[in-house]
């Protein structure tokens, strides 16, 4: 009886802090992975490791950021090894069909396609630390503990990443929106 009560404090702990960072955990995955179905097994194997490690937790104020490192510890773990070519997408499905007949485009998810090409044009450390900083707002502090790296490291990843992404953001608007042309590293 008191094995089946601990186990289900536990459960409750782990619902009342996890629970709440599911989305934003969901949506760096999918940043992080490109893929919506890879991005669901990384945030199922994120919370199968945060459960399984939950008395590791010291201070469940940092909850956030504790569960942001085991997804990105996981991701390179798991997924870098695996790092798929970019899918080629035909025409038709990418919307430039429909604006060449005539029909609006909105700008928004144009401006939306482009970037995120740019940003996974980049190499990972530097797309990892863009993301975890620009998309997820953790300071560089928190960015250096979850990545296990100098808060140098991040600064110089952060810099040098934001640099690509702009030289990328340039050239395709030089190609007139063509991110698929060239090598960007």
């Amino acid at each position: 009886m008191y094995l089946f009560r601990r186990r289900k404090d536990a459960q409750g702990r782990f619902e009342a802090l996890v629970l709440p960072h599911l989305d934003a955990l969901y949506g760096a995955a999918v940043r992080m992975t490109r893929h919506r179905q890879d991005a669901e097994d990384l945030v199922q194997e994120t919370c199968l490791r945060a459960y399984r490690f939950l008395d590791r937790l010291e201070d469940e104020g940092r909850c956030r950021a504790w569960l942001f490192r085991i997804l990105t510890n996981t991701f390179i773990n798991l997924y870098r090894r695996e790092q798929r070519a970019p899918e080629m997408v035909a025409l038709e499905e990418s919307g430039v069909e429909a604006a060449a007949s005539g029909e609006e485009v909105s700008l928004e998810a144009v401006m939306d396609d482009e970037l995120k090409a740019a940003l996974d044009a980049l190499p990972d450390d530097y797309r990892t630390a863009i993301l975890l900083s620009d998309v997820e707002e953790f300071s560089y502090e928190e960015i250096a503990g979850m990545l296990g790296c100098p808060i140098g490291t991040v600064r110089s990843r952060i810099h040098r990443g934001r640099n690509l992404l702009r030289a990328n953001l340039i050239r395709a608007a030089g190609r007139g929106g063509d991110l698929q042309g060239g090598s960007y590293a």
